[in-house]
């Protein structure tokens, strides 16, 4: 795979903010203004990266032109200094690319509460800028890791309007993985030609049934941010109507690749589950029982186990404060029936069946609450010992 996107390139470095001496820094750059949209965290401790791209995206009415991105420091909670730092690192790109300081997205994840070295941070930027190149895109996704055991990304072409477009996306995440909006660090480019609003909801509306229909372990980072850039190499029309559903379907797609290989890439995670609600009175309703479940702390660590300990799947739905009625719930595994009436079926062959998909390294929990047409889903995973060691030993 060629890894290109008309119009981008891509540069990166280890710049010495890891003590590992891997890539630490990257840069993305649109040889033109392209349209852009972000989605943020929604926790209320904001790292100062977000809070500057964000209002960088209002104040450019949706318009950027250069990412800088450094990873194994988050820049979050650093006070004054940390906003001053998130600055210094946009003036640092925008300089020698020539570019409008209000059209540069800066991003940082990593440790909390520890101040960016700046010298090395600087002199990385330089770096990543002189490097900058059309193939360079998949070193740009071994720069932002963390915890992460690989790079995680996905690519689309797509024939919209008779013309090919493009969509090139990676993200970062292992822990602190959970449904608020992104709970990551991810890049969208795409060659398409697309006003700011088109795009926002395209976006908006991908992530929702992506990024936050998923958990790892229930925690919302500072950082998160989802950037999606159209900078309309490809020519042609604006989006609009039909070509511009056409498109948000690529987008969701290629989130939904990458929502996957998050998940897969989990710390500690060996089984991805898929958590499907069925049988709900609405949408909503049925999204509070998936992700009540695929939150849920015994569920996860019976995901471990390999344990089809099915009470505990019940006893999650009931917590998510949807009515329901016990004698209606059916529950399976894959194509396992276990439960049926809110009652175990029971049985060692059956026992036996159903820890045999939950051996798999991914299935489904399917549960219907037979209670009207709606239906969600979320992507959930196991809780295992080597989550609880990469946590306790990730500053020390």
């Amino acid at each position: 795979m060629a890894w290109t996107c008309n119009g981008f390139s891509f540069g990166s470095v280890s710049a010495g903010i890891k003590a590992s001496g891997a890539k630490d820094l990257g840069v993305l750059a649109s040889d033109r203004p392209a349209t852009a949209a972000a989605v943020f965290t929604q926790n209320r401790l904001k790292a100062a990266p977000v809070r500057i791209s964000s209002a960088a995206l209002k104040k450019s009415g949706g318009v950027a032109q250069v990412a800088v991105v450094n990873s194994g420091n988050a820049n979050a909670c650093t006070g004054d200094q940390g906003t001053k730092d998130a600055r210094r690192m946009v003036a640092a790109v925008a300089k020698p690319l020539g570019v409008d300081k209000k059209h540069v997205i800066v991003s940082s994840t990593g440790v909390i509460g520890v101040p960016l070295p700046m010298d090395k941070v600087n002199a990385g930027i330089d770096d990543a800028v002189a490097r900058l190149s059309k193939n360079g895109f998949a070193g740009f996704a071994d720069a932002i890791l963390t915890t992460d055991k690989r790079a995680k990304k996905a690519q689309r072409e797509v024939i919209i309007g008779g013309k090919k477009l493009t969509l090139l996306g990676c993200t970062k995440g292992a822990g602190m993985i959970a449904p608020n909006m992104a709970t990551t660090l991810t890049f969208v480019v795409s060659d398409a030609r697309i006003a700011p609003a088109v795009l926002r909801q395209a976006l908006v509306d991908a992530t929702e049934c992506t990024f936050n229909a998923m958990t790892v372990d229930g925690d919302t980072s500072t950082n998160d941010m989802i950037l999606a850039m159209a900078n309309g190499a490809a020519g042609g029309p604006s989006l609009r109507g039909k070509a511009a559903r056409q498109y948000a379907e690529a987008l969701t797609e290629l989130l939904h690749e990458l929502a996957h290989a998050l998940m897969r890439d989990g710390e500690g995670v060996h089984h991805v589950v898929t958590i499907r609600v069925r049988g709900a009175r609405s949408v909503n309703a049925a999204r509070k029982v998936a992700r009540e479940i695929a939150n849920s702390s015994l569920v996860k660590t019976a995901i471990a186990g390999c344990d089809p300990n099915w009470g505990r799947i019940l006893a999650a739905a009931g917590n998510a404060g949807v009515a329901m009625s016990p004698a209606k719930l059916s529950l399976r595994l894959d194509n396992v029936v276990i439960a049926e009436a809110g009652v175990g079926l029971g049985g060692a062959k059956l026992e036996k069946r159903a820890a045999a998909v939950m051996r798999k390294p991914s299935y489904e929990v399917v549960l219907d609450l037979n209670a009207g047409s709606a239906e969600a889903a979320f992507l959930a995973c196991d809780l295992s010992h080597e989550y609880v060691t990469i946590n306790a030993d990730y500053r020390t």
